[in-house]
């Protein structure tokens, strides 16, 4: 009884591992190949295959299942001194998003996603300084950057496609000096800078003594205007007031010289100033009488 027990649990066992070798489940996110003694059967789950993710059955022990990642994946290359085309050397900062495409053809020539990820590094790499080293420096900088990452993607897509791999877009994240010669290009700027500084400085110093050699000469032109209109003024108005004294005068000769007279006392005497004079004198000769008799 007890050893017609263990070929029981023998069987159950085995049954159980065979049971567990057939088989395999294949998740959204991941894409399958079933190999049998090593060779490749069919594909689960990726693009070009029927099959879709989900619960799949084997032969145990005789086929077995490798699994790739069927997203976008990244890659980020470390940062690589290039050579550009005006022999200006920068270090370049890149990185990558790809995804494998076919699995088989992923599997003959890669094997696994880490001999991918390799191939993938050289093949940038190379793609990179070959690239960009037909670009100038200004150029990779800022003027042509875009331009530049689309090539550098199409000629990395060439060289990837035996992979089976698809290149979904590749970017410059930066690409900077050396330190050494972007101190150098800093000083050159700052010289640069410095001499426009001067150069503004001087037209601006030009400038301003013209503006103010102009505004004088302006002044001077108005002023001169002003006193003309002012003396031809004043010698209208004092032919004016001779003219209205003479007929003053001719009208009443006696008033005028008494106004005139009036206007002499309220001249000269102002409120405490003492003045010794005859009062025979003419100049009050009317403080005695308004006719003006002595």
């Amino acid at each position: 009884m007890q050893r017609t027990l263990i070929i029981a649990g023998v069987l159950a066992a085995a049954a159980l591992i065979i049971l567990a070798n057939s088989f395999f489940i294949v998740p959204v996110e991941r894409q399958a190949i079933v190999l049998r003694f090593g060779q490749a059967q069919y594909v689960v789950n990726s693009d070009t295959s029927q099959g879709k993710a989900g619960l799949y059955l084997k032969a145990p022990f005789v086929e077995n299942v490798i699994t790739y990642d069927r997203r976008n994946l990244g890659f980020d290359l470390e940062p690589k001194e290039i050579i550009a085309a005006d022999q200006q050397r920068l270090i370049v900062d890149a990185i990558a998003r790809w995804r494998i495409k076919d699995p088989l053809q992923f599997f003959r020539s890669a094997q696994t996603e880490d001999n991918g990820r390799s191939q993938l590094q050289t093949y940038m790499t190379s793609t990179l300084q070959g690239e960009l080293g037909k670009v100038n420096q200004p150029d990779i900088i800022s003027g042509q950057r875009v331009s530049v990452m689309q090539r550098i993607r199409t000629e990395l897509q060439i060289n990837m496609q035996q992979f089976g791999v698809e290149i979904v877009d590749v970017r410059i994240r930066q690409a900077d000096l050396p330190k050494e010669n972007s101190d150098r290009v800093y000083e050159r700027m700052k010289s640069q800078l410095r001499q426009k500084v001067n150069q503004y400085q001087a037209e601006g110093e030009q400038i301003f003594k013209t503006k103010v050699g102009e505004a004088d000469k302006e002044v001077a032109v108005i002023l001169g205007d002003a006193r003309k209109l002012s003396e031809r003024t004043r010698g209208e108005g004092d032919a004016e007031r001779n003219k209205i004294y003479a007929a003053a005068y001719n009208r009443d000769a006696e008033f005028f010289s008494f106004y005139r007279s009036l206007i002499a006392y309220e001249t000269a005497i102002k409120a405490g100033t003492p003045m010794v004079l005859s009062p025979d004198s003419d100049f009050f000769r009317y403080f005695g009488d308004q006719s003006g008799r002595r």
